[in-house]
């Protein structure tokens, strides 16, 4: 069964503004100016509009055609690497730190989604700080430094 990028879309869009909704609901914590809201709205409003975009065809010819082959049978191993790479992080984060790991976690996972060295290295090198940065900065949520701190 195929759904239609338009369906798909409109769900995703419907999912992010019951994230939202409900994010907004949460209460306000005292003292703080970021609360338990901000992260499920950011992540609901993110939805939407990842969900209008699809729902849109914006981005469409950007992809690949589509084949009638059958998928390779050597890349069903992509199946079993995001909870691998989830227990390497909880098994390696304290000793190695975040930057690190993520480091690790970020490029294995875009050079098996197909990207190439270049890009994954990219992407590893300047990812995991980013995300560093947002949960020490923004949201106050202290990562183990492990072998390489955070410069902030």
């Amino acid at each position: 069964m195929q759904v239609s990028d338009r369906a798909g879309g409109l769900f995703l869009a419907a999912l992010g503004a019951a994230a939202a909704w409900g994010g907004s609901r949460l209460p306000p914590v005292p003292g703080q100016d970021v609360g338990p809201a901000a992260f499920p709205m950011l992540i609901g409003f993110g939805l939407m509009l990842c969900g209008a975009l699809i729902a849109l065809g914006i981005g469409r010819g950007l992809e690949a055609p589509a084949t009638d082959e059958a998928p390779a049978p050597h890349g069903a191993w992509r199946v079993l690497l995001p909870p691998a790479l989830l227990l390497f992080y909880v098994l390696a984060a304290e000793r190695l730190g975040f930057l690190p790991t993520a480091f690790v976690i970020v490029a294995v996972a875009a050079w098996a989604l197909g990207a190439g060295p270049r890009l994954a290295l990219g992407v590893a090198l300047a990812a995991p700080p980013l995300v560093h940065l947002a949960f020490a900065k923004l949201l106050r949520v202290p990562l183990p430094e492990g072998l390489l701190a955070a410069p902030w």
